[in-house]
């Protein structure tokens, strides 16, 4: 019996998320399988890759043959390359860890009473967002209101070109 080490398709219609799974090379796409040995989800950000190192090691020294895309993310996660004995590649970009709306919340309350000297950890979604506040902070004051409807007259005589040329007068 030839063994392959392939993809099972799971998820819906356009969020495919697959199990990488061992089974008999006669068996259909989404069969039976013999055993289940990681998980790969594409459309996540970065790619989310689980493999169980041990057994796929085990299952490629007793013959089991990867299917092209196993081969590719086994490649990514080194175990391929450590079954070849090759040099390992470099470590997969890895989500950062998501903190708990209890401690998000904890620090803005004490951002907001005044306890707390740091700003909160979270950092903002938006980078237009942030960099208003801070740009606001490092402008100073000024001390009349604006009308926006008025030019600002030394603006445009800064920007103003002398027609006649060199101060000359032009009457």
């Amino acid at each position: 019996m030839a063994v392959k080490i392939r993809l099972l398709r799971m998820g819906k219609i356009r969020n495919p998320q697959y199990r990488i799974v061992i089974a008999d090379s006669r068996t259909k796409r989404d069969g039976r399988a013999i055993e289940y040995v990681g998980i790969y989800q594409p459309k996540e950000h970065p790619s989310v890759i689980e493999v169980k190192s041990d057994r796929i090691q085990y299952w490629l020294g007793v013959g089991a043959q990867p299917s092209e895309p196993v081969q590719r993310i086994l490649e990514k996660t080194g175990d391929w390359q450590k079954f070849k004995g090759l040099p390992a590649p470099a470590p997969l970009l890895v989500a950062p860890s998501k903190q708990s709306k209890t401690e998000v919340y904890e620090a803005e309350a004490k951002a907001a009473a005044g306890l707390a000297d740091t700003k909160p950890a979270t950092a903002p979604k938006s980078s237009k967002k942030a960099a208003a506040p801070e740009a606001a902070e490092a402008k100073p004051e000024q001390t009349k209101a604006v009308d926006p409807a008025e030019p600002n007259r030394e603006a445009v005589a800064e920007t103003a070109q002398d027609p006649a040329g060199a101060g000359a007068d032009a009457s």
